[in-house]
């Protein structure tokens, strides 16, 4: 974990000594809470960090969930006020879009991966939150979301961005694209204004060279059928399968600590002593669960481009390698989803075990933009390793914010729907199309 200093953040004015011990633990807390996620953290190593006595913290806060509180709030409120500030701003001097766009993916970066521990943590932890916490919390997340509809509906209206898509997936597609680089970005190597740059153009601008094609395939959809078995399984092969699954759903629904021995037998539909025949501990679980969801993922986009006769060249077969991505993450494979979802969550051994798969299922990437790129299909300004990153953390994204099953009238999509528009987008860009 890193070792920078600790930034309390204070309110204005004159502070009592409490006042400031209370900034501290806070302070210590969000460090805490962002680099090694909520359910590693406890209070005994919130007491260290902030060089304190453990049982000294208990005459400030009552539990580590009203820390967290704390933090949560602190995070997105300052986020909030200062894209507020800029938004106000933008429309008293009726600045042009782009210029504005940019300072907001500027700053919501900056906020993510420099400024402010508390809003990583607002961004990495509140998924898999009890229900109680993310409740009391919505309202803010809300606001922040409106005013960024706010600002993308003005654009749509005045004809300067894509207006074959509704807004929400829209700003959600733009917020995943900046979320998701708290899980690869380091600040101390490159400078957060790099990256901002090339997002903004990336994401205004798209990656193809020629936007004029059709970028998106009416492909068939292959049924992937991952989670079962080609062959005919043993009784206790079955059984292992239905423990693995059962995991997967409580992980990617819930988060790792509502996975126990005893919630996993329940959800498989077993006698809790059962679990314990066929795996030795909820860990063996957890990485069996983690390593099928990569593979899947890794396996089935493998499959997909190596397909050349259907995505004969490279736009095809980045918009076929997306349209794969997707289908695992909400039709295939659970495994793939629970992966995705609590990965920013995990304890770096756990992360580290793993990482080899991760690795080259980014090879994997890496090789299909390279490919595009080297034929002339997408623009040669683009650095590939950057723009994996940031396509991926646009998909992987939408774990936290779509549901397949919902109504997709309106402003609600179909998964079809939203992969289409994913495609369009990291394709042809956010601008609108001449």
């Amino acid at each position: 974990m890193t070792t920078k200093p600790l930034k309390p953040m204070l309110p204005e004015g004159p502070h009592s000594k409490s006042a400031q011990t209370r900034a501290m633990i806070v302070a210590a807390a969000a460090r805490q809470f962002r680099f090694e996620g909520y359910t590693a953290t406890t209070m005994r190593k919130i007491a260290e960090l902030a060089e304190m006595e453990a049982g000294s913290i208990y005459y400030h806060f009552e539990s580590k969930e009203e820390i967290l509180g704390e933090v949560l709030e602190l995070g997105l409120r300052r986020l909030y006020n200062e894209v507020d500030i800029i938004l106000t701003a933008a429309a008293i001097q009726k600045a042009d879009f782009r210029e504005t766009f940019s300072k907001l993916i500027d700053t919501h970066l900056n906020f993510l991966l420099t400024e402010s521990d508390f809003t990583s943590v607002n961004i990495r932890n509140f998924p898999t939150l009890p229900e109680p916490l993310r409740k009391s919390h919505r309202p803010l997340r809300r606001a922040y979301s409106d005013l960024w509809n706010g600002f993308l509906t003005e654009a749509q209206d005045a004809g300067v961005i894509r207006t074959d898509m509704a807004i929400a997936p829209l700003r959600q597609f733009v917020l995943g694209a900046l979320n998701w680089t708290v899980e690869w970005y380091d600040p101390d190597r490159y400078p957060v204004s790099a990256l901002s740059e090339r997002l903004s153009k990336l994401l205004l601008e798209g990656m193809a060279l020629d936007t004029g094609s059709t970028l998106v395939l009416a492909a068939e959809d292959k049924p992937q059928n991952s989670t079962v078995p080609a062959k005919v399984e043993r009784k206790s092969a079955r059984t292992r399968t239905k423990v693995l699954s059962a995991a997967a759903r409580i992980i990617r629904d819930r988060g790792y600590k509502a996975a126990t021995m005893r919630a996993i037998a329940t959800e498989a539909g077993i006698e809790a002593g059962s679990v314990y025949y066929h795996f030795g501990s909820k860990e063996e679980i957890l990485d069996k669960v983690l390593d099928k969801g990569l593979r899947d993922l890794l396996d089935g986009v493998a499959e997909t481009v190596s397909d050349a006769h259907t995505y004969p060249n490279g736009q095809s077969k980045i918009a076929a390698a997306i349209k794969t991505h997707m289908a695992y993450l909400f039709r295939s494979s659970e495994f793939t989803s629970a992966n995705i979802r609590i990965y920013g969550q995990l304890p770096k051994d756990v992360r580290t075990r793993h990482w080899p798969v991760r690795h080259e299922y980014a090879k994997l990437w890496d090789s299909i933009l390279d490919e595009a790129q080297k034929a002339g299909c997408i623009r040669s300004d683009i650095k590939i390793v950057p723009l994996r990153q940031v396509m991926l953390g646009a998909l992987n994204w939408t774990v936290e914010w779509f549901d397949p099953g919902r109504n997709h009238a309106g402003e609600y999509y179909s998964l079809q729907e939203l992969t289409e528009m994913l495609q369009k987008l990291l394709l042809g860009g956010l601008l609108k199309q001449n």
